[in-house]
């Protein structure tokens, strides 16, 4: 039986969740405040977490980002706000996906299998997975490290899986609904400008400082990972206009 823990202070729809989430045969952990839950992350380990971006003591995103330094829980998050500004937030400091209330149970529902399905394949495939290399580029799916000739790059989770993602399918045009579906697990059209704004960071963390052109775009459906010796400018300008 799989162990849900909720973050959520507002006792209505935390006992409603904490209702459907039984009836759907799972174990339900409850907090009311950020502090408590970041301790119930980290003592009792539960196999999924759904957490509220506004909460007292610890706000949700600092609870995340605490989170992430010692766990790979997958991460719901839920948010008041429709805004990219925000998804981006929690998705660039580990949180697996996002949901704006008022919400749809039986979503939310569809995004835990997923999530704890996901989660359950990483844990047993990941240590088959080979680095993936392209020219002076090194993916470590194992270690979740990224180099450039040797030199470490930083990046999040979301970042990282991006980039796993287009190394793998290099040379493929991926369309922007793919990589929704297949890099964030979102069934349905989704919001692509999330999409768009990881691309820029990657771009702005590979790209740009070593001089490369690796992501290239594909007017009108989406993106390819290629590397280029040499950036050109110009194609850059052409293909980014």
């Amino acid at each position: 039986m799989s162990r849900i823990l909720i973050v959520e202070d507002e006792k209505r729809i935390a006992r409603f969740l904490e209702l459907e989430l039984q009836h759907e045969g799972y174990e339900v952990l409850l907090a009311e405040d950020g502090r408590s839950g970041l301790d119930k992350i980290l003592q009792d380990r539960p196999d999924l977490v759904i957490l509220d971006l506004m909460l007292p003591e610890m706000s949700g995103i600092e609870v995340c980002r605490r989170a992430r330094r010692e766990t790979d829980v997958p991460i719901i998050m839920l948010t008041a706000k429709d805004d990219v500004s925000d998804k981006v937030m929690g998705l660039d400091i580990g949180a697996d996906d996002y949901m704006t209330k008022p919400f749809a149970i039986e979503e939310l529902l569809a995004r835990i299998r997923v999530g704890l399905k996901k989660h359950r394949a990483d844990g047993v495939g990941a240590a088959h997975e080979g680095v993936l290399r392209a020219g002076g580029l090194e993916l470590d799916p194992v270690s979740y490290e990224v180099s450039y000739q040797g030199k470490a790059i930083n990046l999040t989770k979301k970042e990282f899986d991006l980039l796993h993602y287009l190394m793998a399918h290099a040379g493929e045009a991926v369309t922007r609904e793919q990589l929704l579906k297949d890099v964030w697990e979102y069934g349905f059209a989704g919001d692509t400008n999330v999409v768009d704004v990881y691309i820029r960071y990657l771009r702005q963390k590979l790209d740009v400082p070593h001089h490369l052109h690796s992501i290239h775009t594909i007017r009108s459906v989406g993106y390819m990972f290629r590397m280029d010796a040499d950036r050109d400018e110009g194609k850059d300008a052409q293909e980014n206009g």
